[in-house]
C-alpha cells in the first residue's frame, strides 16, 4: 500500500491513536503501582501529619500540606 494512501485512511489513524492510548494507560497504571508500593514501604506523608494531630484542610493539595 502506498504511504500517502495509508496516511489518508481513517482506520490507520484510529488504530494508531488506540495503540498510543493503550500504551499511555499501561504506563500510568505502572506508575500508580509504583507509587502505592512506595507508600506501603515508607508510609504516606499525609497520614504521618494526621498522626501528629495536624488536620487536613479541604481543598488543599498534598504539596501545600507538606509545606506547613
Amino acid at each position: 500500500m502506498d504511504a500517502s494512501k495509508l496516511l489518508k485512511e481513517k482506520k490507520f489513524w484510529f488504530a494508531s491513536v488506540l495503540v498510543v492510548w493503550a500504551a499511555a494507560l499501561q504506563g500510568h497504571m505502572m506508575w500508580i503501582k509504583k507509587q502505592d508500593a512506595f507508600k506501603q514501604k515508607f508510609g504516606d506523608p499525609i497520614d504521618a501529619k494526621e498522626d501528629l494531630g495536624v488536620e487536613r484542610e479541604e481543598g488543599k493539595k498534598n504539596s501545600e500540606l507538606l509545606e506547613d
